[in-house]
């Protein structure tokens, strides 16, 4: 990093060691604002494809385990993977909707055989930065975030009625305890300050949680039952391989390696400082070889999450011991079972009224992303206008699709795809624009449009 003067609201810098007695509860902080954003993905993924409780229990624990271990690599590299910096990593929304999809049609090895196969594309991004990335501007990604947090409310949704197929979907009592979980979130989120508005959904999950149980609305036969230690097995639901779930899930890489890059410049902006080439390659190397990992070991892709970005920027804590304290923690919660029961045993309205929000915020930084570096002229409201319908288009009307061969109707039945590449196409061939419009070119160090990167207002968003 080049020398500069650290700004006087940071507390700690990237190398400082803050005393043990602070650095772990800043660790557990971490832990509060992101841990929903890490286990949600995993429960949302097996209700969608119908998983059983304890099945469920396990790919929680994985989520915990590996995204312990990928934030620990992210702050002492191995080699080149790694970017020594307080990234705290954890599973990737950007994939959920793909990955429902995909699960539906080819099961859950399909899922992590994807994930594998397609994890070198990170890997690829990290040594060829410059290349790619003038392909991949604000345009672009900001219209595929959009599509991201709008397929995904429905899911949130039905979450908050109950679950798809439930005998009480939409009764009061469902809607009730979802608007509880909404409610207080807003209210921490808006009026409060500290921890109690960065962690705000994380505490609006656990009153919900707790007014669920006298509802009746809990089972601990399953938290019971758990045990205490568990050991990861590797590849416990097999793995297996179709074009299509590769393509799709190839292409959510290239989506997550932007984000990456945004949050790193996030970071190392609140230093008064810009990301050099080996920090941005070491992190998208760190995302790819870990979201192979996560495949080996039973978990969805990972990636930095932006909510601890914000965590780094509002304490003005960016000790990257602190975010390696915090691996260590989620490390340790993965290898107790009870904890990933306890999580399981969540009721859907509960993780509904929490599950709203984040994927309104998540089309929210979208929107955001695109107002803070992109031009409103006609040229790019077209373009954004046409990437949203057609993704859209296959979202709501996948009937449209009837005619194609099965592996291209999962391919372009995905709204990611369909609008991503619009976006991307349109931005390249309509005139006016060009290759990297809103976006200056990569230097040595990024400008302060990617620093904004994907950062959420409400910091609790995932990637």
């Amino acid at each position: 990093m080049s020398e500069t003067t650290i700004p006087e609201d940071i507390e700690y810098d990237i190398e400082d060691r803050p005393p043990l007695g602070e650095a772990i509860p800043l660790g557990l902080q971490h832990v509060f604002a992101m841990f929903l954003g890490n286990v949600a993905p995993p429960l949302i993924v097996a209700g969608g494809i119908g998983m059983a409780t304890g099945e469920t229990t396990f790919l929680v624990q994985m989520a915990l385990i590996v995204a312990g271990i990928a934030t620990i690599v992210q702050v002492s590299p191995i080699g080149p993977v790694g970017a020594r910096l307080p990234i705290v990593m954890g599973t990737s929304f950007a994939f959920l909707g793909p990955m429902i999809g995909i699960g539906n049609s080819f099961g859950i090895s399909a899922i992590f055989g994807a994930a594998l196969v397609a994890s070198p594309v990170e890997m690829i991004a990290g040594f060829s930065l410059q290349r790619f990335r003038k392909y991949f501007p604000p345009l672009v990604t900001g219209v595929v975030v959009m599509l991201i947090g709008l397929t995904l409310i429905p899911t949130g949704v039905d979450y908050a009625a109950g679950g798809v197929g439930a005998a009480d979907y939409a009764s009061f009592a469902n809607l009730g305890l979802a608007g509880l979980v909404f409610l207080v979130t807003i209210l921490l989120n808006q009026f409060f300050e500290g921890i109690w508005r960065i962690a705000s959904v994380f505490i609006g999950i656990v009153v919900g949680y707790i007014v669920a149980i006298p509802m009746g609305m809990v089972d601990f036969s399953t938290i019971a039952q758990a045990g205490w230690f568990t050991v990861p097995i590797p590849l416990k639901y097999g793995i297996s391989f179709h074009p299509s779930a590769i393509g799709t899930i190839a292409f959510m890489y290239v989506i997550t390696s932007m984000e990456t890059i945004g949050d790193i410049s996030g970071i190392v902006a609140a230093t008064n400082r810009t990301p050099t080439r080996e920090q941005l390659r070491g992190g998208l190397l760190a995302d790819g070889v870990m979201s192979a990992f996560a495949a080996i070991f039973n978990a969805m892709p990972n990636t930095s999450f932006s909510q601890n970005v914000g965590l780094v920027n509002f304490t003005g804590v960016a000790s990257r011991y602190v975010a390696g304290i915090a691996g260590v923690i989620l490390v340790i919660l993965g290898f107790i079972p009870k904890i990933g029961a306890i999580v399981s045993a969540m009721p859907d309205p509960v993780l509904g009224g929490g599950a709203v929000i984040l994927f309104a915020m998540i089309f929210g930084s979208g929107f955001k992303l695109i107002k803070q570096n992109v031009e409103f002229n006609h040229r790019n409201n077209t373009i954004l206008s046409i990437a949203i319908a057609l993704g859209l288009m296959v979202q709501m009307r996948p009937d449209i699709l009837q005619n194609l061969p099965a592996t291209w109707q999962n391919f372009f039945g995905s709204a990611l795809i369909v609008g991503g590449f619009a976006a991307l196409l349109l931005n390249i061939f309509v005139p006016g624009g060009g290759v990297g419009t809103g976006r200056t070119e990569l230097s040595d160090g990024l400008d302060e449009e990617t620093a904004s990167g994907l950062d959420m207002d409400f910091d609790q968003a995932s990637d």
